[in-house]
């Protein structure tokens, strides 16, 4: 065979492009921090940074600012991360191609070759176009990555050689695809397609028409920010224009305004959901879960379905020897730790010797590591043995032989493997017991595993004969072989069955594996399954009803996961998708969460994702579950608690105004209570651990709010609360004839203390008190005493004091300011009980 001239090669490449996937541009720097800065929390910190400078107040500007530089900094780094971790698991997925030129074989880069390329297909070798082919000896292909099918097909050359590439799937056909592995045999054929025309660029292309969608938490955001912006803006301008008119001092109105401006707008806010999301993505990259996409962490909590492909997710996508059946019709169901009782050794030995020595192939792999590590001793091990001839499978005849000469003798040991019914029938098996043969292969084959019949002859002719049929074949029994469950899969599943999560399995393998495999796994009805045939002959909202109630999917192709996932969302699910073949991407893409498997997962479906798991263990999903849960718990409480503790804020700024009384905060009482306490006690909620039954709760429903109502209510209790006892001690202390900056002081101290009240009091929604205050978390601890240790200091140093426009408290005023404190500390924790009496768990809004 001749293949194309290196100058003809040469032209195609130029003109039709290099042989490489679609593949997403690597993200420079600058790119995430853009991506980053136009999130609505950045804004709006910058643009309360803005307000700063204006004022001229360029010390709080920087500080501020400084908030946004350090959050962009986070999210840049952790970006690069994930990028720098892709490219070095790209890396490792690049590979060269044999291919004839002039002539000559030649190696090359897989990404040079060009339509018309003849390839050389060796076992053991990942195919790196779309090809038909020419020439070939039992040639085998593990075509998992497209069809999800973990058993290798069986290829044939055509005649005549076909010009159109077909679907990938099913025994004997003469197309080769890009990405998939030759598991055995050898071949020659002939470059179809290319890059972005091969089977895998075309569900690269389907990539392209995929839109992300923006979590809840998003949209929430910017809502807020709009909101607040608006609010702030009026009100501020409103509250300045009223106080120049009425007081004469449009100065102080600005300052007023301003002020006002500064209360309504939290910039805890944002710097919150930033760390959050931030620390969340660290957090999950300790059990092994790299984010792509910091906001999916908080999306994959709230989950209702998880989507798994079975082949290489919920199993090892690898073959395993489970069950074995000798000729007399005994049976042994055994597992990878199970020591094979000697009546079936022989079964074993024979399919070792009927198979290629060190195989790619996974069947072969699979009978090899059970002789080799399941039995006692190696007596049945023939590593001396001299292979003398070998028949290869054919359509004629579903079974292989291997032709051994023993050492020390003149005499052929036969071992043949293949379909139990080509076994029988080259044992020449008489009616009766071909009949009890298929009873037990339809027995095993229930239990959704690969069967195989094995057998063996002595020959002691001179030469081989020319078919398997001259031997006089004995069988010697059956092989059941199972692709085997991940280990941590069944407990993961009864996790996610107890968080409320449904388990949907979409599969390109038969239904009898799917079922056997959701079975063993304790999927939920695993007796009801739709293929991917009833798939296509339904509707949209047939299909709509199909997911509704339908846990298993098999015999799916890619375009059909796309659909089944897009069902599922119109149905109104939080859509998990998780997956580690080229198949898997566009559904991975169009779920809520893509996850994507790390090691074995190819490199499409990694780009797709939004979470890859580097150790692809399923359990590592339920593990980030929980991560996510206990993000939004958390972001729940640290909300409450901003709001709670803006109430007194914007009413102590407001109040003085409208009823003339004193100001009592300034800018620096604002700046100390937003940008010292508020920020830092909001992150300290991020530390607090999970709820105890976090997993134990279905997720919260699919149009629950961040801010819902149960939570407004609950923080502007606590607020008005905080509110009162502040502006109480203030208006005492005033009719007491207290000087104006012992008012402030008294009452600026009622509002720290309160403050620092409600962040032990809002670190748990259920649990005693008591319980919440002996929980670990450190940062809380360190913030309220440190919040404590400067209000004493702006209390008891001069100078500070005098930046405060504070002055020095007595005896009585203390008196006073314990007095407010305790009525406050007694209504909160009243409002606690009565919130936990009337379903306090009620945290989340439909």
């Amino acid at each position: 065979m001749h293949g194309l001239s290196s100058v003809e090669a040469a032209e195609r490449l130029g003109r039709e492009g290099p042989n490489e996937l679609p593949s997403a541009r690597r993200r420079s720097w600058l790119w995430i921090a853009l991506e980053a800065a136009r999130e609505p929390m950045f804004l709006l910190l910058v643009a309360c940074g803005v307000v700063y400078v204006v004022l001229g107040d360029r010390a709080e500007a920087a500080m501020l600012l400084a908030f946004v530089a350090v959050v962009v900094g986070i999210s840049i780094s952790q970006a690069q991360k994930a990028e720098r971790t892709l490219d070095t698991l790209r890396e490792l997925s690049a590979f060269q191609a044999i291919v004839i030129r002039d002539g000559v074989q030649q190696r090359v880069a897989a990404k040079a070759l060009v339509r018309g390329d003849a390839i050389v297909l060796l076992e053991g070798d990942r195919i790196p176009a779309d090809a038909v082919l020419l020439a070939g000896n039992n040639l085998s292909v593990d075509e998992s990555l497209l069809t999800g099918e973990s058993v290798a097909v069986r290829k044939a050359v055509a005649s005549p050689i076909s010009e159109r590439m077909a679907r990938p799937g099913g025994e004997d056909l003469p197309f080769v695809y890009s990405g998939t592995m030759v598991v055995q045999g050898k071949g020659v054929a002939r470059v179809l397609a290319t890059g972005p025309a091969t089977e895998i660029g075309s569900i690269g292309s389907a990539l392209a028409g995929v839109d992300v969608e923006p979590t809840r938490i998003q949209r929430e955001t910017a809502t807020v920010v709009r909101r607040l912006a608006v609010a702030a803006l009026l009100l501020s301008v409103l509250v300045a224009v009223a106080y120049g008119l009425h007081r004469g001092d449009w100065l102080r109105a600005v300052l007023v305004g301003i002020a006002l401006a500064m209360a309504i707008l939290p910039e805890e806010l944002p710097v919150v959901l930033s760390v959050f999301l931030g620390l969340g993505a660290w957090r999950i990259a300790q059990k092994n879960v790299l984010t792509r996409r910091l906001p999916a962490i908080e999306m994959l909590g709230s989950a209702t379905v998880l989507c798994v492909d079975k082949t290489g997710t919920i199993t090892e996508n690898r073959m395993s020897v489970v069950t074995l059946a000798a000729a007399e019709g005994s049976l042994c169901r055994c597992d990878d730790t199970t020591n094979i009782p000697g009546a079936y050794h022989e079964i074993l030995e024979y399919g070792v010797l009927a198979s290629h020595r060190d195989p790619f192939d996974p069947t072969e792999r699979a009978i090899a590591d059970a002789l080799e590590h399941r039995l006692p001793g190696n007596d049945r091990i023939h590593r001396d043995w001299v292979l003398a001839g070998e028949y290869p499978l054919s359509r004629s005849m579903l079974a292989m032989s291997r032709v051994w000469l023993r050492p020390g003798t003149r005499q052929w040991v036969v071992a043949a493997k293949g379909a139990p019914e080509a076994i029988a029938d080259l044992c020449h098996l008489s009616p009766e017991r071909t009949r009890a043969l298929e009873e037990r292969v339809s027995e095993i084959a229930s239990d959704g595993l690969r069967v195989l019949g094995v057998a063996r002859a002595l020959y002691l002719g001179d030469r081989l004969p020319e078919g398997q049929h001259d031997f006089e074949f004995e069988f010697v029994g059956l092989i059941g072989l199972a692709d085997p469950v991940r280990p941590r899969v069944p407990a993961a599943v009864a996790e996610a069955y107890s968080a409320g999560i449904r388990i949907v399995v979409i599969t390109g393998d038969y239904p009898a594996t799917a079922v056997s495999v959701a079975k063993s796994i304790g999927l939920r009805a695993p007796e009801r399954y739709h293929t991917g045939v009833q798939l296509d002959a339904m509707d949209d909202a047939a299909l709509a009803a199909a997911v509704a109630d339908t846990n298993i999917f098999c015999r799916v192709v890619p375009e059909q996961k796309l659909r089944l996932v897009e069902a599922l969302k119109r149905n109104g699910e939080i859509v998990a998708m998780t997956g580690d073949g080229v198949n898997d991407a566009p559904a991975l893409k169009a779920a809520h969460v893509g996850i994507a498997m790390g090691a074995r997962g190819t490199d499409v479906a990694r780009e797709a994702a939004a979470l890859v798991l580097l150790d692809d263990d399923f359990g590592s999903i339920i593990d980030a579950i929980k991560l996510g849960r206990r993000i939004f718990d958390n972001l729940h409480k640290a909300i409450a608690f901003v709001i709670a503790a803006h109430i007194p804020i914007v009413g102590m700024s407001l109040i003085p105004v409208l009823f003339g009384m004193p100001l009592l905060l300034l800018p620096v009482h604002i700046l100390f209570l937003q940008l010292i306490i508020d920020p830092a006690c909001s992150i300290a909620f991020e530390a607090e651990p999970a709820e105890e039954d976090s997993m134990r709760r279905p997720p919260r429903p699919v149009g629950a709010s961040l801010f819902d109502r149960a939570l407004l209510v609950n923080a502007g209790l606590q607020g008005g609360i905080a509110l009162a006892a502040t502006l109480s001690v203030f208006v005492l202390a005033l009719a007491l004839g207290r000087d104006e900056r012992v008012a402030r002081a008294l009452a600026f101290t009622t509002m720290v203390l309160i403050s620092v009240a409600l962040l032990f009091i809002n670190r748990s929604t259920c649990g005693s008190v008591t319980r919440v205050i002996r929980a670990r978390n450190p940062a809380v601890t360190i913030i309220g005493v440190g919040a404590l240790l400067f209000l004493a200091a702006a209390l008891t140093v001069a100078p500070i004091r005098a930046l405060f426009s504070f002055q020095a408290l007595h005896g009585r005023d203390f008196a006073l300011l314990g007095g407010a404190w305790a009525a406050s500390i007694i209504g909160l924790l009243a409002l606690r009980l009565l919130v936990a009496l009337q379903g306090g768990r009620r945290r989340f809004s439909s």
